[in-house]
């Protein structure tokens, strides 16, 4: 029998953040009913900007064991940070970050129309890394996309992402919880599609992507 779940921190606060089209939104909600479904209070606060043209997406989720809390982090107090696209990890950082944060950060990156047409310049993948590094007390670099990429959609990287953030054990994500979630979304053949999916990222933190 499982011991009962409990958080390091109460409330803990969970930054998910990409790109219109990443699927972060749809992350944040199975991780919300994942928490949720084992007890916990998990408040969710979405802000969006051109989202359906890879503009940022955000989700703030605040999880507690005592009581239910207002949706939006305070600045400078987020513990963990998902983010699918690295350019929006340092934005992330820059309003909600603090010495103890952690990051798990997709390696993937996605051209704004500025850096497409020529106007801006994206920042090398190595710069970005070494700014996460110092802006965070420990962070995790994942190939998300390329994993979604191999079970058949691009996309299948949000679920990546949620077994990296249940691999660091920073919140009670379990397996066996997740495939309650996806089975009750899809039918078998998707369920199993997307705990592969939940595994790839489990193993690329147990393998020490960083």
């Amino acid at each position: 029998m499982r011991e009962p779940a409990t958080l390091s921190t109460d409330p803990y606060n969970l930054i998910i953040t990409g790109v219109g089209g990443q699927g972060n939104v749809l992350a944040s909600r199975m991780v919300g009913e994942v928490l949720s479904g084992i007890g916990f209070h998990v408040t969710i606060g979405e802000t969006f900007g051109a989202s359906q043209r890879g503009g940022s997406v955000m989700s703030h989720l605040r999880v507690s064991g005592e009581t239910t809390l207002s949706p939006q982090i305070p600045r400078g107090m987020a513990h963990m940070v998902v983010a699918m696209e690295p350019a929006e990890a340092i934005r992330v950082l820059r309003d909600y970050g603090n010495p103890a944060v952690r990051v798990i950060c997709n390696t993937r990156p996605i051209y704004p129309v500025g850096v497409i047409c020529g106007e801006q310049q994206y920042p090398p993948m190595d710069d970005l890394k070494q700014w996460i590094r110092e802006l965070s007390k420990e962070a995790w670099f994942i190939e998300a996309t390329e994993a979604g990429m191999r079970f058949g959609n691009p996309i299948l990287g949000n679920v990546v992402t949620i077994g990296a953030l249940a691999a660091t054990k920073a919140l009670p994500l379990y397996r066996e919880d997740m495939e309650e979630v996806l089975a009750r979304k899809m039918d078998a053949g998707k369920v199993n599609l997307n705990l592969a999916a939940f595994d790839a990222g489990a193993a690329m933190i147990h393998e020490g992507v960083l």
